[in-house]
């Protein structure tokens, strides 16, 4: 049965993707064009269940939200 999982997906000062899979712990990567970044989230995505097992358990993807701080 197939899985999805939600990526969230940045980028950095320097111009780097970085993606992080916020159902699986620990899963993130960076790349430097977006489809790039999407091989390496689907490999990372792969790596992190096989080193879980059965126990990675997917979260449900709720939402983002963004915070602004008075400096």
């Amino acid at each position: 049965m197939p899985r999805e999982f939600h990526v969230v997906i940045e980028r950095d000062s320097e111009g780097y993707y970085v993606a992080t899979v916020p159902g699986l712990r620990g899963c993130h990567t960076q790349a430097r064009s977006v489809d790039e970044l999407m091989e390496r989230v689907r490999e990372a995505i792969e790596l992190c269940l096989e080193a879980e097992g059965d126990e990675a358990e997917a979260l449900d993807f709720i939402e983002i939200r963004k915070i602004t701080l008075a400096s």
